[in-house]
């Protein structure tokens, strides 16, 4: 286990004393090893190393490494004048390692498990703190093992798995038909509340239960075109050892000379790969989101789903130009996507004198700096069924879709304002994101409407 050298004294645990700092110190840095370990931060290397940074510092004593701005140039490789306010990049990953402290802690304890330290990440500083159990509540409590991915997900009412993220994950990279009920489905108004499912939120979905069939989350599969063979065995050929693996060819591109021509039949089309990064972010949250509140649901992808099956079960649809679900339920609404000429992509108020709101890209990368979204409810779209839209107009658009939908804290504030019996018709909210390392920032909105059915 790593232990940082010469650490400062630490204010002594409960019921131990100051000789035994040294003692305390090992077993934070034992905790965050278990955290880092634990399924939400072990596909998450941004996260886990803004916690690593900020734990290991705080222990150093290095408090003046934990400011904003210094951990935007240490960590993110930032330009030590770059401005804050315009780049959240550090407030973002802040945020992101709250909320997944947040869960690891909540699963640890529906496992009855009670760790001796549990480190925390107040709102609004980024040196951490560490709280210690009292003796009489580690009494007979075992030490925290690495959390069991499948156990781990159970939400605190019943047992119920609260968000299937490994399988999801692979079922979405797979591109695999499939989705899986989860194993109960509770009654909406009969279980406890807990405090991040709000008044709001809970109006906003509750739709949901007006059927047992499960929800369904559809994804689009995009067009995705490969080199073939003959390309791949001309580079090798001038590149001895190179690209001999499915392995290689599958995950590092293939350098051509953009001077040598290819023809149409040296590329080949490859229905196993195509979806949007973005979209399998967003359909991960929600999926988390109505595990979490015990509704069963069925992931579809491509061409695996059709409008008859729309018309049977509630559904979530993800993703706006690359899913032609989207364009088509949304067309005709207060808030449409279009295509302007030269293939720029907006979101329009289908208005005399309607707003508009375009995405920027950095002048020197072209990548997205700025998106938009939008998050649409429909309580009885064209399928006949309910149906939310969360979608962007590029990926990171789109991921920040998911992230307001699902999101109480802020959904709560998009809906902060909705006329009275709001729940009852239909709901569209834009979003717009701030983009960093290609990662979309907190939801911020900018627009919303609300209709009530015809």
């Amino acid at each position: 286990m790593r232990v940082i050298p010469d650490l400062p004294q630490l204010p002594p645990k409960p019921g131990r004393s100051a000789p035994e700092d040294r003692e305390a110190q090992t077993v934070i840095l034992d905790e965050l090893q278990k955290i880092l370990e634990s399924p939400f931060f072990q596909r998450s290397h941004r996260t886990s190393q803004f916690l690593r940074y900020v734990v290991e510092h705080k222990l150093g004593g290095q408090t003046e490494q934990l400011k904003e701005r210094t951990i935007g140039v240490n960590l993110y490789r930032r330009p030590p004048d770059y401005a804050t306010g315009d780049d959240p990049v550090v407030r973002v990953q802040a945020g992101e390692v709250r909320r997944k402290l947040d869960q690891y802690y909540e699963a640890l304890r529906n496992q009855q498990i009670y760790p001796a330290v549990r480190i925390e990440l107040p709102v609004g500083s980024y040196s951490p703190v560490f709280r210690w159990a009292a003796p009489e509540n580690r009494a007979g409590a075992p030490d925290a093992p690495p959390i069991d991915p499948a156990s781990a997900q159970k939400g605190a009412a019943g047992g119920v798995p609260a968000f299937r993220k490994a399988w999801l994950l692979v079922a979405l990279c797979l591109a695999v038909l499939g989705g899986t009920a989860w194993l109960a489905n509770l009654a909406w108004h009969g279980r406890s509340q807990t405090a991040a499912e709000t008044s709001l939120t809970r109006k906003f979905w509750e739709p949901v239960f007006s059927t047992p069939q499960p929800v369904l989350i559809c994804l689009a599969k995009g067009v995705t075109y490969r080199p073939n063979e003959k390309l791949y065995d001309l580079y090798t050929h001038a590149h001895p050892g190179s690209f001999q693996t499915e392995v290689e060819r599958s995950n590092e591109p293939l350098p051509l000379d953009a001077r040598q021509p290819i023809t149409w039949g040296d590329m080949n089309l490859y229905d196993d790969y195509g979806i949007a990064e973005g979209d399998v972010s967003s359909a991960l949250r929600v999926s988390e989101y109505l595990g979490s509140i015990g509704k069963p649901l069925q992931v579809r992808i491509g061409s695996k789903y059709s409008f008859e099956d729309l018309r049977h079960s509630p559904a979530v649809v993800i993703g706006a130009f690359n899913n032609k679900w989207t364009m088509d339920l949304t067309s005709g609404l207060h808030f449409v996507f279009v295509e302007q000429p030269g293939r720029t992509l907006a979101i329009r108020e289908a208005v005399s004198g309607g707003r508009e709101w375009h995405g920027s890209t950095s002048a020197r990368t072209g990548i997205p700096v700025t998106d938009y979204g939008i998050v649409t409810r429909l309580l009885d779209s064209k399928t006949g069924q309910f149906t939310v839209t969360a979608a962007g107009l590029t990926g990171s658009g789109t991921e920040a879709a998911g992230e307001l939908a699902t999101r109480p804290e802020y959904l709560e504030e998009a809906l902060r304002t909705a006329p009275a019996n709001w729940e009852k018709g239909n709901v569209q909210i834009v979003l717009q994101t701030s983009v960093m390392d290609r990662v979309a920032g907190p939801p911020r909105v900018v627009a919303s409407f609300y209709w009530a059915n015809p």
